[in-house]
């Protein structure tokens, strides 16, 4: 189990937690990773992503977005300290399908049968592919992309580093952003 103090900052409107390099070293993957953990003593199961900061021999972080409910319980804020242990865990939590994505998978059965027999990994990978674009128009490409390849049977997409941050809301150029920078659209 990690455990460690860290406090909590806004990017944009979305609240984050940042692990400390040091003890996001303690991770076995410097890509995503599904943890299992408790902010303040109240649990919760998320995925881990990479802040695409990595420089050899200093190391990286990983970071995710708490949401209401979870800040809520813990009684916690941007800007206050909390008290976090985590555990990696194999069991994965289900992604989101974005709308766009779920009405594409809803126009092939083969891609959408290809969709229901690969892992949670595995779908993780596809929607932070899907989404780590800055354009509607590349969005919609890579849509479009992720059903032709699904339906050629492709079980993960091709040329994706597992180790960059894929939120475009809350980075740029595959970095997380500081709580001091904006993104301007």
């Amino acid at each position: 189990m990690i455990r460690f103090e860290t406090k909590l900052f806004k990017i944009g409107e979305w609240t984050i937690l940042r692990l400390p390099k040091e003890e996001s070293a303690k991770l076995p993957s410097r890509g995503m990773i599904m943890v299992k953990g408790t902010i303040n003593d109240v649990p919760f199961k998320t995925l881990l992503e990479p802040d695409g900061r990595y420089v050899p021999g200093q190391g990286s972080s990983h970071w995710f977005r708490p949401d209401q409910k979870l800040l809520d319980s813990a009684h916690a804020a941007a800007g206050d300290s909390v008290q976090v242990s985590l555990t990696p865990t194999k069991e994965w939590v289900e992604p989101d399908v974005p709308p766009d994505f779920k009405k594409a998978l809803s126009t092939s059965p083969k891609a959408k049968d290809l969709w229901a027999d690969i892992t949670p990994n595995a779908r993780w990978d596809w929607i932070r592919w899907i989404r780590a674009v800055k354009t509607p128009q590349t969005r919609q490409k890579h849509v479009e992309v992720a059903l032709s390849k699904l339906n050629k049977g492709m079980r993960r997409p091709c040329c994706f580093n597992r180790n960059l941050c894929s939120e475009p809301y809350v980075s740029h150029n595959w970095v997380l952003l500081e709580p001091t920078q904006t993104i301007v659209r």
